[in-house]
């Protein structure tokens, strides 16, 4: 569905990206781990047109979309769930979450998409006339995989859902995730820190730093690597392979 061939990307003359490859194939969820400043945002971004690649180039679907705008990326098939939710507090819900379904003209179509996302978030019916800005973290989350949702796109990418929540949360999070996979309807690029959760729900992964990919394989490959056991699940050297 999605594949990266030897994408580089700079900030000014500061490389981000080096020589990126990446494939996501349909009905997967595949997670990149990694240190801050890996360059996993910006893999994202890359993907979304927010930032442009120097070099290579990123096909969704067999079609070319490095070289379009990002609003006919979007157009196409892929939603994003941003760093730090990327909500409007001062706005509804409702509103928020009808912000998803932007392009999407028919009112029966988005009742039945708000439907699906309160089958996943039951607690977001409930705070439908609220303001975005009152809502937990847990909550905000939820509102902004939702909102995601309502383009009923592809590929979903989620940019660290789990970022700043206490350990009950990420577990909620986590869970709804595990739902949307098990749907099958969607597909999801996933960056996160927390290795140990993203691996849970994972097909696949992709290790990053310094923006290059070091390291890839299944979850289970991933699970049983000395890197990332000593390095993102914190497994001493000793205990490796016991």
């Amino acid at each position: 569905m999605l594949t990266l061939t030897n994408v580089s990307t700079n900030y000014g003359k500061i490389p981000m990206l080096r020589n990126v490859n990446m494939r996501v194939d349909p009905g997967e969820v595949v997670c990149i781990l990694g240190a801050n400043g890996a360059g996993k945002t910006t893999t994202l971004k890359t993907i979304l047109g927010l930032v442009r690649p120097v070099s290579g180039t990123i096909c969704f679907k067999e079609q070319r979309i490095d070289n379009m705008p990002t609003h006919r990326i979007v157009a196409s098939g892929i939603s994003m769930v941003p760093q730090g939710e990327g909500l409007f507090p001062k706005m509804t819900v409702e509103s928020n979450l009808r912000l998803g379904a932007y392009f999407e003209r028919d009112e029966s179509k988005i009742r039945s998409r708000l439907e699906r996302v309160f089958g996943l978030f039951p607690r977001l019916r409930e705070r439908l006339s609220q303001k975005a800005g009152t809502l937990s973290g847990g909550e905000r989350t939820m509102l902004s995989i939702a909102r995601g949702l309502l383009s009923e796109p592809e590929l979903i990418l989620m940019d660290e859902p789990s970022l700043g929540l206490a350990p009950v949360l990420v577990d909620e999070v986590f869970k709804s995730i595990a739902q949307i996979k098990a749907e099958k309807k969607v597909t999801i690029l996933l960056v996160e820190q927390n290795a140990k959760k993203a691996l849970s729900v994972a097909d696949r992964g992709y290790i990053m730093q310094k923006g290059q990919i070091v390291l890839e394989g299944t979850t289970d490959e991933l699970l049983n690597s000395n890197i990332v056991r000593q390095s993102y699940l914190h497994v001493e050297r000793a205990k490796v392979g016991r």
